[in-house]
């Protein structure tokens, strides 16, 4: 198979895929001495600038909409309904905090945690049960899916912002303290 062909294989395979395409999975369809990362950057260079780019998200590679026409879609393409406030808190606590019982996330929280948030979680493929605590009752552990990854456009849970990141200092950059008997800025 010539190096064009893995190319036009690849691109077959991502094209027609639900979920992000494993290096394993077209290892495995490409011919064995097939160098895939080398094949997905040839097929990520032939679409670099068009209005569908290749991009590394869930562990593995997906077709996406250009960043700079993805405005111009949402007024013909439906959006997916939004999570509610509720399921997005909890989405994010299981996110950096997994595995986490469904006790921690209330914890956290500082409120109770409905079954039906946790469904909706289920539902949407972003969260799945981890195994079980070895605890009293041996709670459910959740985590996420690589379908959380795609949807937020993760390659990896490293790539989720770092909690400095988040913070946001209300007060400003704290401000030079005067020398004993200089007047205050």
């Amino acid at each position: 198979m010539s190096e064009q062909d893995a190319v036009r294989l690849a691109e077959a395979v991502v094209f027609a895929a639900t979920q992000p395409v494993s290096a394993r999975a077209l290892a495995n369809l490409l011919p064995e001495d097939t160098d895939v990362e080398a094949v997905m950057a040839e097929l990520g260079a032939q679409y670099a600038g068009r209005g569908v780019g290749l991009v590394q998200v869930g562990g593995g590679w997906q077709f996406r909409t250009a960043p700079d026409i993805a405005p111009v879609l949402r007024k013909v393409v439906e959006l997916p309904r939004r999570l509610p406030r509720v399921a997005m808190e909890t989405l994010a606590i299981v996110a950096y905090h997994q595995p986490v019982t469904r006790g921690e996330i209330e914890e956290i929280r500082g409120a109770a945690l409905s079954q039906t948030t946790l469904d909706l979680l289920l539902e949407n493929g972003l969260v799945t049960p981890k195994g079980r605590r070895e605890s009293p009752g041996r709670p459910t552990l959740w985590g996420t899916t690589p379908a959380f990854l795609a949807q937020f456009g993760l390659n990896d849970l490293r790539d989720l912002p770092r909690r400095e990141e988040l913070l946001i200092d209300p007060t400003g950059p704290p401000r030079p303290t005067p020398a004993p008997g200089e007047p205050e800025a």
